[in-house]
């Protein structure tokens, strides 16, 4: 059996949807579904069923499920054992959208050439789920905004960067006093979900800054965008470029200690803990 076909399997129960599995690992929705129908006809039973709007694993798909993660999470291992070692095998990692451009490319080139044997698996996604994933073991390391809160004594941390925080506004907009900006613009919130929206949401709560919120949003190259066609300002982390091309916005820091830090989250041990420290050494000195 063809383990690419049981991941196909849990990506279908992880994401409640074919449409949405397909994307995750870069498929067409008929691909995936070839790959789910080959395991079902291997097993001799049908994994999922559609509930509602929904994909959800059958009873038969329940009772296999935890043996195909296991099933695939040794198969990976098996590369990194033979290398006895010597880092090798496929490092499972996750990034945030800003990380996964400003930051994740140029980590993984120079890892690349000091490390040709190590292969990658990307997965995107927000800080929380990604954090979950690296402490369930699902992930190696995770580039993310670092938790406010301790994390546990499986995993370690490296910061990367400390991004200030910065007002931003359309380039053509005067700012002498951010705050009063602040108060009487419309404003286009970053998401409250998102450990960074949290970060931004205490700049405002500290400071006794009552907004005008029109927009809320998780995406900060759409932030600056919405900036940069005049529909209000915005605060945002001063991420790690590149930034969106052709904006044209005025960018000033704000007056602050906070920052969002952006590091690796990494699991100490495990099969491929030689990968996950030439990862984390590349990184420490870039």
């Amino acid at each position: 059996m063809d383990i690419r076909f049981l991941e196909s399997f849990i990506a279908v129960v992880e994401c409640g949807s074919v449409a949405e599995a397909a994307r995750r690992m870069n498929l067409t929705p008929a691909a995936l579904t070839q790959r789910l129908r080959a395991v079902e006809q291997d097993l001799g039973k049908t994994l999922v069923a559609r509930s509602g709007r929904t994909m959800q694993p059958t009873i038969a798909g329940l009772a296999v499920l935890d043996a195909a993660r296991d099933l695939i999470s040794n198969a990976r291992d098996l590369r990194a054992i033979a290398a006895n070692g010597e880092p090798a095998g496929q490092l499972r990692l996750g990034a945030t959208a800003t990380a996964l451009t400003g930051v994740l490319p140029g980590l993984i080139a120079t890892l690349h050439r000091q490390h040709p044997d190590i292969e990658y698996f990307v997965q995107p996604g927000a800080s929380a789920d990604l954090y979950h994933r690296v402490i369930t073991g699902e992930l190696d390391a995770a580039l993310i905004v670092r938790p406010q809160f301790a994390i546990p004594k499986s995993t370690d941390w490296l910061t990367l960067r400390q991004e200030p925080l910065v007002l931003l506004a359309p380039a053509d907009m005067a700012i002498s006093e951010p705050h009063d900006l602040l108060r009487h613009m419309p404003f286009i919130r970053y998401d409250r979900s998102q450990w960074g929206g949290h970060i931004v949401e205490k700049y405002l709560h500290d400071h006794g800054i009552t907004v005008r919120e029109i927009l809320e949003l998780d995406a900060l190259d759409a932030i600056a965008a919405m900036v940069d066609r005049g529909l209000g300002v915005s605060i945002v982390p001063d991420w790690a470029p590149p930034w969106p091309e052709g904006l044209r916005l005025r960018k000033q820091v704000l007056p602050t200690s906070t920052w969002r830090e952006v590091g690796i989250l990494f699991r100490r041990s495990g099969a491929r803990s030689a990968a996950i420290q030439a990862l984390v050494h590349a990184a420490d000195r870039s």
